[in-house]
């Protein structure tokens, strides 16, 4: 059995404030947008990551990756965003096993008017807090971390060896 490697003083403060922005952001996200634009940050990124896909596109199984989402919790949400015209599922058509998802005219105007609200609530809650420089060191921490988390460099926000992950 190994020894314990305890954190120090520096490190439990950092980890708590980290662990603490962790478990306020998300709240602070899903407040702006379902106030403003009738939608969870996770239904926002959903249709925000098919909206920058080729023909507003994906598997899926792709789309699961991204927003690391399970399938059947992606396939709930789906379900919410289809009855509400913003996407609509269809089978692929090079592999019949497949389905893919494709955000719809409504479900692109929806994203073009949540999009600035989102922007103005990341930049008042994150990015303005920050220096330059703050922003540049959170990048990097980040990616640091997402080396970790997400080696594949699946989920949205990770880089690979050639780049940033597609989306």
């Amino acid at each position: 059995m190994t020894d314990t490697r305890w954190l120090s003083e520096e490190e439990q403060t950092a980890w708590l404030r980290a662990a603490a922005v962790l478990e306020l952001l998300p709240g602070a996200l899903d407040s702006q947008l379902l106030r403003d634009s009738e939608l969870t940050h996770f239904e926002y990124f959903a249709l925000a990551s098919l909206s920058e896909a080729p023909e507003r596109t994906l598997r899926i199984t792709a789309l699961a990756a991204l927003t690391n989402a399970t399938l059947p919790r992606l396939s709930r949400v789906l379900t919410g965003l289809e009855k509400a015209g913003l996407v609509k599922r269809a089978t692929c058509s090079e592999d019949r096993r497949a389905k893919n998802v494709t955000l719809t005219d409504a479900g692109w105007e929806k994203v073009v008017r949540a999009a600035p609200g989102h922007v103005e609530n990341v930049r008042r809650l994150v990015l303005d807090r920050l220096s330059p420089e703050q922003v540049r060191q959170l990048s990097e921490i980040a990616e640091a971390l997402l080396g970790q988390l997400d080696p594949e460099g699946r989920v949205f926000g990770s880089t690979h060896v050639d780049g940033p992950a597609p989306t």
